[in-house]
C-alpha cells in the first residue's frame, strides 16, 4: 500500500511519516509512506492508494478528491488533533480503513 501525505511544503508531515512508518513496522505491514507538497501531488497519482491532507491544506479537499476519483485513490483530511500530536498510529489506521473500503 502507498500512502501520500500532503501539506504546504511537505516538511511538516515528515515527522508524521516517521511515526506512521514506525507503527507500520511494529505491525509488520508492507506500507510505503511519503510526504509531498500539495503542488507535487500530481506527480504521485499513479502510485497512491491513499492521499491524506494535512490541516493546512484541508481547503484543497474537494479538488484532491476529484483527482483521486480520476486516478483511483482515496482522499481525506487528517484529523487536526491526530496531526498536531503526530499520532502516526491513528493516522495509519485511518489510511488502512480508507484503502479497505474499495
Amino acid at each position: 500500500m502507498n500512502i501520500v501525505l500532503c501539506c504546504n511544503a511537505g516538511m511538516s508531515t515528515s515527522i508524521l511519516v516517521n511515526k506512521m512508518q514506525e507503527s507500520a513496522k511494529e505491525r509488520e505491514l508492507d506500507i510505503d509512506i511519503i510526504a509531498v507538497p500539495s503542488n507535487d501531488v500530481i506527480n504521485y497519482v499513479e502510485e497512491a492508494d491513499v492521499l491524506l491532507l494535512g490541516p493546512q491544506v484541508r481547503y484543497q479537499l474537494q479538488q484532491m478528491k476529484k483527482l483521486g476519483e480520476e486516478n483511483g485513490f482515496k482522499v481525506d483530511a487528517i484529523n487536526s488533533v491526530h496531526y498536531g500530536m503526530a499520532n502516526g498510529e491513528e493516522i495509519l489506521n485511518m489510511a488502512i480503513k480508507m484503502a479497505d473500503t474499495e
